[in-house]
């Protein structure tokens, strides 16, 4: 993995914090009982998924190696 820098960008950074916190706010929802607080948590996470793909496709994520357009067309 340390020779891809697989996941080394601000775009996967920033997707994965915010989904963490998602899941750290569903927990702590889960314990109180309360699954109105569960479904917020998880819509942020889903948030967080939403907001990586979108900083990706700005031009923040891990740039695709060359030549990797020919061996998707093959």
């Amino acid at each position: 993995m340390a020779g891809s820098s697989h996941g080394h960008t601000p775009a996967a950074w920033t997707g994965v914090t915010i989904a963490f916190i998602g899941f750290l706010i569903a927990g702590v929802f889960t314990v109180a009982a309360q699954p109105f607080g569960v479904v917020a948590g998880l819509v942020v996470v889903v948030l967080g998924g939403v907001v990586g793909m979108a900083m990706r496709a700005a031009g923040m994520g891990q740039q695709k190696p060359a030549g990797s357009e020919a061996t998707a067309q093959s």
